[in-house]
C-alpha cells in the first residue's frame, strides 16, 4: 500500500458524454498538515479543498492557474488553495488550530469547522487581462456538495464530487483524495439513473483508498467503461522566493519600510502558502528602501 504515490487521472466514459477525474493527495495533504500544523478537522477541510483544486487544475491547459477561496462562518475562517494544469498544488488556512467534537467516532464535523454560511470563490487565470471569477454560496460546508453546487451554477455542468481525508490517531494523514464525474450534453435519463445508482452504492473515497484500490478501479466502480486519457503526478509546490517577498516589501512603501528599519532593524516575512520564513537584516532592508524610492 505504502508504494502508491499521489497522482491524478483524467478520463472519459459513455462515448465522451462523461468526463471523469480521480486524485490521490495523501502525501500532499500530509505535507500541508506538517507545514501548517493543522488539527484533524482542519486537515480534513484543507485536504478536501486541495483535492478539489488538484482536479480542477487538471481541467485547465498550459500555464493557466486556479485559485479557490472558501470563506465560511466557521472557526477555520478562510481555506485557500491554488493549482495549475501540471499537478502543482498549494494551500493554507487562516486558523489551523480548530478543535471540534466528532459527530461520531472517525467522523469529523467538517461543516462545523468550515461553516454553513459564506461563499466559495473560484478564480481562473487564463493569462488574459481579467481572470474568470465564479462565486457560489456555501450550501453544506462539507465541501463535496459545495463544489457540486459550484459546477452546476457557475459552470452549468452537472457533476458528482467526492472528497475525503482520513486522519490517523496520531493526526497524520492516512489517505486523501477524491473524484469528479461530469455529465456532458447528450447523456440520457437512463444513463444518469445508472450513474446515480452506481454512486449511491460505492463506499466513501477514503475507504476505497484504504483498501488499496487504484484510482482506475475507483472510477470503474462509477463508470465501468472509463478510458484514461492522462495521468500525472500531483505534488506540493510553492513559488515564493526571496525576490517575491522583496517585491512585496517594496510595495509597502517608503514610510513603512523606514519605520521597520528604525523600530526593528529587521523583518521576518512568512509565506502564507508554505510557511517558509524570509529574513531581512538592517542592510537588506535599507537596500529594499532604496529600491522603493527609485
Amino acid at each position: 500500500m505504502g508504494n502508491q504515490k499521489d497522482r491524478l487521472l483524467r478520463g472519459t466514459a459513455l462515448n465522451g458524454k462523461v468526463r471523469a477525474f480521480a486524485v490521490r493527495t495523501t502525501d500532499l495533504v500530509e505535507e500541508l498538515r506538517q507545514r501548517h500544523d493543522t488539527f484533524p478537522v482542519v486537515t480534513a477541510a484543507l485536504g478536501r479543498t486541495v483535492s478539489a483544486a488538484a482536479m480542477m487544475g487538471a481541467m485547465l491547459k498550459g500555464d493557466e492557474r486556479l485559485s479557490i477561496q472558501v470563506r465560511g462562518d466557521g472557526p477555520i475562517g478562510l481555506i485557500a488553495a491554488e493549482s495549475n494544469a501540471n499537478g502543482e498544488v498549494r494551500g493554507y488556512v487562516k486558523n489551523p488550530h480548530v478543535e471540534l467534537t466528532n459527530i461520531r467516532p472517525g467522523k469529523m464535523d467538517v461543516a462545523a469547522a468550515v461553516g454553513t454560511t459564506g461563499h466559495i470563490d473560484v478564480i481562473k487565470d487564463f493569462g488574459l487581462k481579467e481572470p474568470y471569477r465564479g462565486s457560489v454560496p456555501i450550501i453544506s460546508g462539507e465541501l463535496a456538495e459545495d463544489f457540486t453546487y459550484y459546477f452546476a451554477v457557475s459552470e452549468q455542468t452537472n457533476s458528482a464530487v467526492s472528497l475525503g481525508v482520513l486522519v490517523s490517531p496520531d493526526y497524520s494523514v492516512a489517505n486523501a483524495g477524491g473524484f469528479i464525474i461530469q455529465l456532458l450534453p447528450g447523456v440520457t435519463e437512463d444513463e444518469i439513473k445508472e450513474l446515480e445508482l452506481a454512486l449511491s452504492k460505492i463506499p466513501p473515497i477514503t475507504e476505497m483508498l484504504e483498501e488499496g484500490l487504484e484510482l482506475e478501479d475507483i472510477l470503474k466502480r462509477v463508470v465501468s467503461d472509463v478510458t484514461i486519457l492522462e495521468e500525472m503526478d500531483v505534488y506540493f509546490s510553492c513559488d515564493c522566493s526571496h525576490e517575491r517577498v522583496e517585491r512585496a516589501l517594496i510595495s509597502l512603501g517608503q514610510e513603512e519600510l523606514e519605520q521597520m528599519i528604525e523600530e526593528d532593524g529587521k523583518a521576518e516575512v512568512s509565506c502564507h502558502f508554505c510557511n517558509e520564513k524570509y529574513r531581512f537584516d538592517k542592510e537588506q532592508l535599507k537596500s529594499v528602501l532604496e529600491r522603493a524610492k527609485s
